[in-house]
């Protein structure tokens, strides 16, 4: 019943500068990331209100091309206003219990198929979980259950990612974390912008 989110938010994806420009112009839309470890399935991925962890991402993948199969030579960031629609909040007790009924649903796939479940794991030179095959496995089956169910499916999914090195001893922060969403149904877009710099002269409002 509440899992359809009220109001708008902002959305930051990070890309090369080219494919803002498209986006922006209309000649190119934004295409549905379809990694098998992508961590909240498949989608268009953004950083909520947070350019910054954007732009860092697109300059990360510009300096090691290996992390993406993106190419990246200009980094940039590009805005989007986002209806979040019918979500898979996983901030949300609730829907955190229906991921953990579908990890066992796809259990019990993989015993029957006789092949290994699939694992989160850390890329080279990290111990972050970076590489999110099982995660996204189990939301992909969760997508698949509602389907087959004929239940309404999610528009978007909502997530917090910890990553990074600890913020300072002892903490309980890390130096990238930051909530990711993944939007399933493009409709949720309302639109593109390119992000301002703010103006000194005046209250941030």
């Amino acid at each position: 019943m509440y899992s359809r989110k009220t109001g708008l938010i902002l959305g930051f994806h990070g890309c090369d500068k080219s494919i803002v420009e498209n986006i922006l112009t209309g000649k190119e839309k934004l295409k549905g990331s379809k990694n098998n470890y992508d961590w909240l399935g498949n989608g268009i991925y953004f950083w909520e209100h947070s350019p910054s962890r954007a732009l860092e991402y697109a300059t990360s993948i510009k300096n090691n091309p290996s992390r993406s199969k993106t190419k990246i030579k200009d980094p940039a960031i590009i805005g989007a206003v986002i209806d979040l629609g019918y979500c898979l909040d996983l901030l949300d007790f609730q829907n955190l219990t229906l991921l953990k009924t579908a990890y066992d649903i796809l259990v019990q796939t993989f015993k029957k198929s006789g092949i290994k479940i699939p694992q989160n794991r850390p890329p080279k030179h990290s111990t972050d979980l970076l590489i999110r095959e099982l995660d996204c496995a189990v939301i992909e089956t969760l997508h698949k259950v509602q389907a087959e169910k004929n239940i309404y499916p999610f528009d978007s999914i909502r997530g917090v990612f910890w990553e990074g090195e600890e913020l300072y001893s002892g903490a309980g922060f890390r130096e990238k974390d930051h909530i990711q969403i993944c939007i399933r149904n493009p409709n949720c877009i309302k639109g593109f912008f390119f992000p301002r710099k703010i103006d000194n002269n005046y209250s941030n409002v």
